[in-house]
């Protein structure tokens, strides 16, 4: 399965965005899917996870209640909701598909080229 991520971009602080995850091929919806994020100088980490059908969901602690990920079967693609950013959501995003729901990068199989988010004024 191929990913690539959009819908970045610069957002002011206290802004919303919503990033999207489309996916090709048909077995997309038998993979749960993760966003992890890579801030300047410092490692990738877990932002969201959910699974095959959508009916589970994990969330980071720092995005807890502002981050909210869903995905649509049909059309091959998963979504994260973000709002009430902070500067330090600021960082490249990226898509990964996966067996499990898991916050552990090495356990998702494959990868979105990332997309940025900028929160500044």
């Amino acid at each position: 399965v191929q990913l690539q991520a959009s819908g970045g971009g610069l957002v002011q602080p206290g802004g919303s965005l919503r990033l999207s995850c489309a996916a090709s091929g048909r077995t997309f919806s038998s993979y749960a899917v993760g966003w992890f994020r890579q801030a300047p100088g410092k490692e990738r980490e877990f932002v969201a996870a959910i699974n095959w059908s959508g009916g589970s969901t994990d969330y980071a602690d720092s995005v807890k209640g502002r981050f909210t990920i869903s995905r649509d079967n049909a059309k091959n693609t998963v979504y994260v909701q973000m709002s009430s950013l902070k500067p330090e959501d600021t960082a490249v995003y990226y898509c990964a598909a996966g067996s499990a729901p898991t916050a552990v990068a090495g356990f998702y199989d494959h990868w979105g080229q990332g997309t940025l988010v900028t929160v500044s004024s």
